[in-house]
């Protein structure tokens, strides 16, 4: 079926819209369980350990999310390249949600003991698998759907549901602590999670409105889609499946030592007031909702491993001196130094979705892109906030994560540059997907 350029451009801002809304829904839901993992949790599950304990083990439980992740995207994937897009991405928005939820109904050690916690998990670990199949989803459909010159452009939109996500999460935290109190730690923090089921059938009531992509509706029409996808991918693309996640690790990792463990060790270790660290933590969504379709637009214009690397340096460069200018305790500091760290990041992640899903071909698309970035969840941010305890409690110096992240850029930068682009192989599949910007 041809499609003809004004059915494409009405499809293309559907599409962008539901990417939007859809994912910022899901990171709305996945960011919550972070700020609340730093700030209540230990207490509510886990009260019987040590104070470092029960943030440790409540920084694991978050892990378990990361951890899911990538069996979410082989789920969801799997669906995705053989029979819909559009399937996959409503079912895991439902879960999403649904997860969501019911914690914001979970009884806590006080009631039920340790089962709450054992609750905790599970409801984390169906969270990380609805996340899982979200991304590649959302960012194949986006892609499919744009025009070659605007890929970029197109492919943060998905990626811009990190950043409104996170400030939505965080914008009803805060509110919720000013509005309860000392309640907040009692029954306050149910109320964003509550909220959660309102946020998906609005997610579901757009999402529901969009069409397959062109590329992928003839494919399906000429049988030519893959049998078992997810191991095509595997053993087709092995190298530039781990290669892509490595790249990863220069945003992954310092976005969730900057948001998730920051709450953590501004409050209790340098002993700042939470409003004030929630609303800090608000200005790295800001600075991403800039960034993001901003680096995503000029790798449509200049390619996506240079605007890529150039994030990478910026990140490299702001490793020290984010946590020099936070330790001085000074609230004018601590905002200059959550902005100016969070833009190498956010430059990183914005041509992120185009660069990963240019590498595979259209049958191979959802799954490969999709295990590739969910992999990074293992083994950068879902690791970040144990990683960055860990490293606290033996070291007793913000040093030692400074080089952490300095660490992970560099792997990073290696990957990017290893990361060759594969218009032989897409060639091969499909002439109309050689791409000229990776």
């Amino acid at each position: 079926m041809e499609v003809t350029e004004k059915v494409r451009k009405k499809q293309m801002r559907k599409v962008a819209l539901a990417s939007i809304v859809g994912t910022s829904i899901e990171w709305y839901d996945f960011f919550l369980y972070g700020t609340m993992a730093a700030l209540v949790f230990p207490k509510l599950f886990f009260p019987e350990s040590t104070a470092f304990m029960g943030v440790l083990q409540s920084f694991i439980t978050l892990f378990i999310g990361f951890l899911a992740r990538p069996l979410g995207a082989i789920v969801f994937s799997s669906y995705g390249d053989k029979i819909g897009r559009k399937a996959a991405l409503v079912t895991s928005l439902l879960l999403m949600g649904v997860s969501s939820t019911v914690m914001g109904l979970l009884p806590t050690y006080e009631t039920i003991g340790v089962y709450g916690a054992v609750l905790l998990v599970i409801l984390r670990f169906l969270q990380g698998i609805g996340v899982g199949g979200e991304w590649g989803g959302s960012v194949t459909l986006s892609v499919e759907w744009s025009s070659k010159k605007s890929r970029g452009l197109m492919g943060s939109m998905t990626q811009l549901g990190v950043p409104i996500g996170m400030l939505a999460s965080t914008s009803i935290v805060s509110l919720c602590i000013f509005l309860t109190g000392d309640n907040f730690g009692v029954w306050g923090w149910r109320i964003p999670f509550i909220l959660s089921i309102i946020l998906v059938f609005i997610g579901l009531y757009i999402r529901l409105g969009i069409e397959e992509s062109p590329e992928f509706a003839k494919m399906k029409k000429e049988n030519r889609t893959a049998k078992s996808p997810v191991l095509e991918s595997i053993k087709g693309y092995p190298k530039e499946i781990i290669l892509a996640a490595f790249t990863r690790l220069a945003d992954n990792v310092p976005f969730y030592i900057y948001t998730t463990f920051a709450i953590y060790y501004a409050t209790v270790h340098l002993k700042l007031d939470k409003q004030f660290i929630t609303n800090a933590v608000l200005l790295v969504s800001v600075v991403f909702l800039v960034a993001v379709p901003l680096s995503a637009h000029l790798s449509d214009r200049f390619g996506r491993r240079n605007i890529t690397l150039a994030g990478m340096i910026m990140t490299l460069v702001m490793a020290f001196p984010y946590f020099y200018l936070v330790n001085t305790e000074v609230k004018g500091l601590i905002i200059l130094a959550t902005m100016l760290a969070s833009i190498g990041p956010a430059v990183v992640y914005g041509p992120q979705a185009a660069l990963i899903s240019e590498i595979f071909p259209v049958h191979l698309r959802f799954s490969g892109s999709s295990i590739a970035y969910q992999f990074a969840s293992i083994i950068a941010g879902g690791l970040a906030p144990t990683i960055s305890l860990t490293l606290l409690e033996k070291f007793k110096s913000t040093t030692a994560i400074g080089t952490y992240v300095t660490i992970c850029c560099v792997i990073s930068i290696i990957a990017l540059t290893m990361l060759k682009p594969s218009e032989k192989r897409v060639l091969k599949a499909d002439p109309s997907e050689v791409s000229q910007t990776i």
